[in-house]
């Protein structure tokens, strides 16, 4: 054990456990905290699209509520407020699209030509679980089909060959055992501790 588990155990020397949990518990820390950069990064992007969308706003009330008759001597000024509006405009949007580089997110072109096409994206979701659904039923269908199928061979092959059915039974129980102690064994760590897998 490194210095660095024996500091992180509580420098005694990891009593109850091998060092395994620490390992365990950095990779959750380290995948939490890339979930939560992650997710900094996204709420960032999210802020900067408020902020665009405030500005496109102000824009539109600036412009829609002008009248020029009453509105003249104020036109160099607006002029000015209208620059700088699509200055700040310009801005965030370029500092939205650095943000959006540093996010890893994909969207499906379903979705966003469901968007586009002004329908709810939460349409594709459903279309993909009952997709899903359907092919998970076709699946089970199969498989019932092929257990049946083993079923019935096994019951022929039994009234048959019942000396070569017993045979392949006892060597099925034979590899069935083996493959379990193999996999027990390789889940089992060199002081007899079992590894656990870590859920993320």
């Amino acid at each position: 054990m490194d210095s660095s588990q024996s500091t992180a155990l509580g420098g005694n020397g990891g009593s109850g456990g091998n060092g395994t949990l620490v390992s365990q518990t950095n990779d959750m820390t380290a995948s939490a905290a890339g979930a939560d950069d992650s997710m900094q990064k996204l709420s960032q992007v999210s802020n900067s699209i408020q902020k665009t969308l405030g500005l496109i706003h102000q824009l539109y009330l600036t412009v829609s509520t002008f009248n020029a008759a009453f509105q003249m001597p104020l036109l160099q000024r607006m002029y000015f407020i209208l620059i700088l509006f699509l200055n700040g405009l310009v801005v965030e949007l370029d500092n939205m699209v650095k943000l959006a580089e540093k996010c890893n997110i994909q969207v499906p072109m379903e979705v966003v030509n469901l968007i586009d096409d002004g329908k709810n994206p939460d349409e594709f979701t459903k279309d993909v679980i009952n997709s899903c659904i359907a092919k998970n039923q076709i699946t089970k269908g199969k498989t019932d089909a092929l257990k049946s199928l083993r079923k019935n061979l096994l019951e022929e092959l039994e009234q048959n060959f019942p000396d070569e059915v017993e045979t392949f039974r006892e060597s099925r129980a034979a590899a069935a055992a083996e493959l379990k102690r193999q996999a027990q064994a390789q889940s089992a760590l060199p002081n007899g501790d079992v590894r656990v897998k870590s859920e993320h």
